[in-house]
């Protein structure tokens, strides 16, 4: 390993837990993040450019989901960069306005494909960077619970029946703050007491415990853009 890959990924690692590097990382590249852009584009991008900020986002996901068996940071960043420029092209064309959380057994969707995609002639601007902090401020706070998006596209129920299940149990811990500061306290995710507040068995909610870390710090306060939409794809009918 040379000393320039051995930089970056020290720069990596430290980044991993201290957002300030990771900001400092992230404008360090802005070079590299602009070319990958680019090369999506097929121009250079523009500041006001949506596809610069989800490339930057990308970059700093690219951060907390690096390790070294992955290979090459920047390669690893870059393939991100361009997966994530890639979903969003798809959602634009698709224009349907909301993604489920899961779509079928052999297609993942991420949490940040859940968001609807709300589109209107004076407030768009205004609730994408809302929207995009909520994601961000999320990320870092998974991160605390050693949990990441990738995570929960892996570990999102696929059957109908396992999202009612779980749907049940993030809204039980919802009308039980007791059990989400619990939950916020011990950064675990409160098997025995949701499973005796919904009757749903242990080891379902034990299968799909870092979907369930996600769900329940969305339940908590900051998350009401996310909030609103999840609680409608678990079936609860809330909008607070």
């Amino acid at each position: 390993m040379n000393s320039e890959t051995h930089e970056i990924i020290s720069r990596v690692n430290l980044a991993k837990t201290d957002s300030g590097e990771a900001d400092k990382l992230i404008s360090d590249y802005m070079p590299f993040i602009k070319a990958e852009t680019a090369k999506f584009l097929n121009r250079s991008p523009d500041k006001s450019d949506d596809e610069l900020s989800i490339a930057m986002f990308a970059f700093y996901e690219a951060i907390r989901n690096y390790s070294k068996l992955r290979g090459s940071f920047l390669k690893f960043a870059a393939m991100h960069i361009k997966n994530r420029l890639i979903d969003n092209y798809r959602r634009e064309k698709r224009n349907s306005g909301n993604v489920s959380l899961y779509t079928s057994d052999d297609e993942k969707t991420e949490l940040i494909d859940s968001i609807s995609d709300t589109r209107d002639d004076y407030g768009e601007i205004e609730a994408r960077e809302a929207t995009k902090q909520e994601i961000a401020e999320l990320s870092v706070q998974m991160a605390d619970f050693g949990v990441s998006f990738t995570d929960i596209a892996d570990n999102s129920p696929k059957q109908q029946r396992t999202l009612e299940i779980c749907g049940r149990a993030v809204r039980y811990a919802r009308n039980n703050p007791t059990i989400l500061e619990d939950f916020l306290r011990t950064k675990r995710v409160p098997i025995a007491a949701l499973a005796e507040g919904t009757g749903a068995e242990r080891k379902t909610l034990e299968r799909h415990r870092k979907y369930l870390v996600a769900m329940l710090l969305i339940c908590t306060n900051g998350y009401e853009i996310m909030r609103g939409h999840i609680m409608q794809v678990l079936k609860g009918g809330e909008n607070n």
